[in-house]
């Protein structure tokens, strides 16, 4: 009886002491390299195994807490909601989940910055999906009043990227 005691209790501390698996190391590791790069999203195939980490683009300040792992995309970001504007203002959106880029190359001015006036027609900025340049048209009137994303950075459906302030 005291020999079975002694099993179940050192089965115990050795689950509880037993080392991580090398999956969780290497996620533990993304997830570190994700912060360190401010990576909004990365995809790794290796064979037979695939891994598909996210973070959400929240507008809160730094977080220590690993971005979650998931298989869908994240859900639109919050942050329109986090600080209201003072007046009215009509939101350019993102039309799909890609790269916003706001010129259309490297050498080239912006599309759109504060103070730009824009129609329907203007085009705003550029977001790159799968390769493919989209141009993003204001679909509205008026001036721009805030530029939401910085160049270069990953973009979600349906967040904001524009502010106007209506004509």
């Amino acid at each position: 009886m005291a020999r079975k005691a002694e099993k179940a209790d050192s089965g115990d501390a050795g689950e509880a002491g037993s080392p991580v698996p090398p999956v969780i190391e290497e996620v533990r590791l993304l997830v570190q390299l994700m912060l360190e790069h401010d990576l909004g999203e990365v995809d790794i195939t290796d064979g037979q195994r695939k891994i598909l980490l996210k973070r959400s683009s929240g507008g809160g300040g730094v977080s220590e807490a690993p971005p979650a792992v998931q298989a869908a995309p994240a859900a639109a970001a919050p942050e329109a909601d986090e600080h209201p504007p003072a007046e009215e203002l009509l939101e350019i959106k993102s039309p799909m989940v890609g790269t916003f880029y706001s010129s259309p190359g490297p050498e080239s001015g912006p599309y759109a910055s504060v103070g730009t006036p824009v129609d329907e027609e203007t085009v705003v900025c550029i977001v790159e999906a799968m390769k493919v340049m989209n141009e993003v048209k204001a679909e509205c009137t008026g001036t721009i009043a805030e530029v939401c994303v910085q160049n270069a950075h990953p973009v979600e459906y349906g967040q904001v990227l524009f502010r106007v302030r209506g004509a």
